[in-house]
């Protein structure tokens, strides 16, 4: 499987915030020339690259001589907004050196998980691209909410891969991949070298960021990993110090820990839905309506509801899930939780009875579902 990635045609990178700042200590100048030479290398063999940069906020509070990661949300803001200058002229210089221009591409989870923003944002990566540009995307940490906030780069880094139907994500990270254990307590570890991204024995083995920079961890990476797959992207987690990791991945070199997405992409739309990250209420389904759906790719009706939970309207996305509360599908609704509860369990025909009207005789259609 590893030489299929000489074939790769457009790759999502990301590169973590201990590596970027030297774990703390600055912008790490020798990482970002290394690194930034690669790109160019992969782009003048006629990859297209989107760098998906952290480093903001890490850079922000060495410059400010912040000893820790501030937890005042308007302190993370202001530590976001003085790193990210330093961080995106360094990339710009280190790129003009190879000829190439760079973009800084800023995104919420708002502007994905809304139809309009995401497929804006899709049309401008994919100008950038043809242009022969390097976009460089991070989180708009700036002016991002708790509320909307996609939790880590990594999650942004399998989004983007969503979002341009890539074919590879390579996360960059300070460890040589996902290990049986964490290497730094159990030195004897056996890295992983291959597995499926939905392999279940794996969620035993990640474990959270230790380095008090970043948001992720290899749980987050691993859930990254997960994420990409459902548009079909294999990643890799591999160490970014090692010299030349991105040329030696990408010719098949077995580096790292590769997660193999093991199904087809999936349509568009339902790659756009299966991507959103903020469920407004959550639906628990009985074996019948599993069953549906799972196996016939039906729209989900009323009277397969049993529960309902959460505040949502009209047009928001729910998360269903089986009565052991494993997740089965999401989707836009089409009645709010107040008249969901109403009518869960019972037929389309008497929707109409018990609300005083009918919008749809489906809960939620099967163009706005996708399958988990």
């Amino acid at each position: 499987m590893r030489q299929n990635l000489k074939s790769v045609r457009r790759c999502v990178i990301k590169v973590g915030s201990a590596l970027l700042t030297d774990n703390g200590r600055g912008l790490n100048e020798a990482g970002i020339s290394s690194w930034v030479a690669q790109i160019a290398a992969l782009r003048e063999s006629g990859v297209e690259v989107v760098l998906v940069s952290s480093g903001a906020v890490a850079a922000g509070m060495v410059a400010l001589g912040m000893d820790a990661r501030p937890r005042a949300l308007h302190l993370l803001q202001a530590a976001a907004a003085v790193g990210q200058m330093g961080l995106v002229q360094l990339y710009e210089s280190h790129f003009k050196a190879h000829g190439l221009h760079t973009a800084q591409v800023l995104l919420t989870h708002d502007d994905l998980a809304n139809r309009t923003r995401y497929l804006n944002s899709r049309s401008t990566l994919l100008s950038l691209l043809d242009l022969g540009v390097v976009p460089i995307v991070n989180e708009n940490d700036t002016v991002v909410t708790d509320e909307i906030r996609f939790g880590d780069n990594d999650t942004l880094g399998a989004l983007v891969a969503n979002l341009l139907e890539a074919d590879l994500l390579l996360v960059l990270t300070d460890q040589d991949g996902l290990f049986e254990q964490d290497p730094r307590l159990f030195p004897d570890a056996k890295l992983i070298s291959e597995s499926s991204a939905f392999n279940p024995a794996l969620d035993k083995m990640a474990g959270e960021s230790r380095s008090g920079l970043g948001r992720g961890g290899m749980a987050t990476k691993l859930s990254a990993s997960r994420l990409a797959a459902r548009s079909g992207a294999h990643t890799v987690l591999a160490n970014g110090c090692l010299e030349g990791v991105i040329s030696r991945v990408m010719s098949g070199e077995n580096l790292g820990t590769l997660l193999l997405a093991g199904q087809p992409p999936v349509a568009a739309r339902k790659r756009w839905l299966a991507g959103h990250l903020q469920m407004r209420g959550e639906l628990v389904l009985d074996s019948d309506a599993v069953r549906v759906l799972r196996k016939s790719g039906k729209s989900l009706l009323a009277v397969g509801v049993l529960r309902v939970t959460g505040s949502y309207v009209r047009g928001e996305m729910v998360r269903c899930v089986d009565e052991a509360g494993q997740e089965v599908a999401c989707g836009l609704i089409n009645y709010s939780a107040e008249e969901t509860r109403l009518i869960s369990g019972e037929s389309s025909g008497n929707i109409e009875a018990k609300l005083g009207y009918i919008a749809e005789s489906e809960l939620i259609h099967r163009d706005n579902l996708a399958l988990l």
